[in-house]
Order: structure tokens, then C-alpha cells, then sequence
């Protein structure tokens, strides 16, 4: 279960070490193995463990390539779909041009969302948390019947 949010530092060749939590289960699960791409919806990347990414590619592979915006979501999350593996110190390399689209530099929050993690930028992150908690306070109810029945 990958959750929690976690400051971190990304070197200037764009390595940056997973999390010590995550890292038994993750070689368990995934063997160190992963994908990286853009998300299509915000300025983050998302790391998925090979296993879950196979499950991903499942469902891209049966949109039709005829239909223009199935065609642009394999196009993006395809086209930018790049292996990563942890090293022997429990790092991952992101390359250079999904370090560009999510403007990574320095710091980084790597986010656990169940079955993947988003990678932000420290500041792209920061601003999106309160435009979320900005968001979610004016129309939490009004968004989606599911939410009005989540009883947290």
C-alpha cells in the first residue's frame, strides 16, 4: 500500500532515494521494477510498479487508435512511458525529459496514492494541495454522490 506524502531530494542527474518504508515491499512486489510517466491531468509524473503499469498497458492497448482522444491518452501516457529500476542504494533515475514536464528540481514530494506514487515538485505541489483544500471545501458535497456517502 503506497500512501503518505515524503520531502525529498533529487540530484542534478535526477536520482532521488525511495523511501526506506517502501522499498522491502516494493523489491517483493515489483523486484525494484517500475514506469514512469506524465500524468495527463496535472504537472506530476507517476511512478507505478511494473505489475500495476502491466495493468495500465491492458487497458490503453484496447482504446481504439481511430478515436482522436483515446489516440492522444495513449499518445501521452505511452509516448512518455520510461523503465526505471531502484539501484543498489535504493535510488531511481528519472530522465531528463519527464524531469522537464514536472519541472523537478531539488526537492521533490513523492506521494503515495495506493497503487503509485505521483512525483511533484516541491513548489507545484504546495500549490495544488491548496487549491485542492480551497476546492474541496467550496463543493465537497455537490462534486459526487460517492463523496456524500464516505463517511471519514
Amino acid at each position: 500500500m503506497l500512501r503518505g506524502a515524503t520531502n525529498i531530494v533529487i540530484d542534478d542527474k535526477g536520482r532521488w532515494a525511495m523511501p526506506k518504508r517502501y522499498r522491502a515491499a516494493l523489491i517483493e512486489q515489483c523486484q525494484g521494477h517500475f514506469v514512469c510517466t506524465i500524468d495527463h491531468q496535472f504537472c506530476c509524473l507517476l511512478l507505478y510498479p511494473i505489475d500495476e503499469w502491466e495493468r495500465i498497458e491492458a487497458k490503453l492497448v484496447r482504446l481504439s487508435s481511430l478515436h482522436p482522444a483515446e489516440r492522444r491518452l495513449q499518445r501521452l501516457l505511452l509516448g512518455h512511458a520510461s523503465e526505471c529500476e531502484l539501484d543498489a542504494q535504493g535510488r531511481i533515475l528519472i530522465p531528463p525529459t519527464l524531469r522537464q514536464y514536472a519541472q523537478l528540481a531539488n526537492k521533490i514530494m513523492v506521494v503515495g496514492q495506493l497503487n503509485k506514487f505521483e512525483i511533484w515538485s516541491t513548489p507545484l505541489w504546495q500549490q495544488q494541495i491548496e487549491h485542492d483544500i480551497d476546492l474541496q471545501a467550496k463543493d465537497m458535497l455537490e462534486s459526487s454522490p460517492r463523496l456524500s456517502e464516505l463517511s471519514l
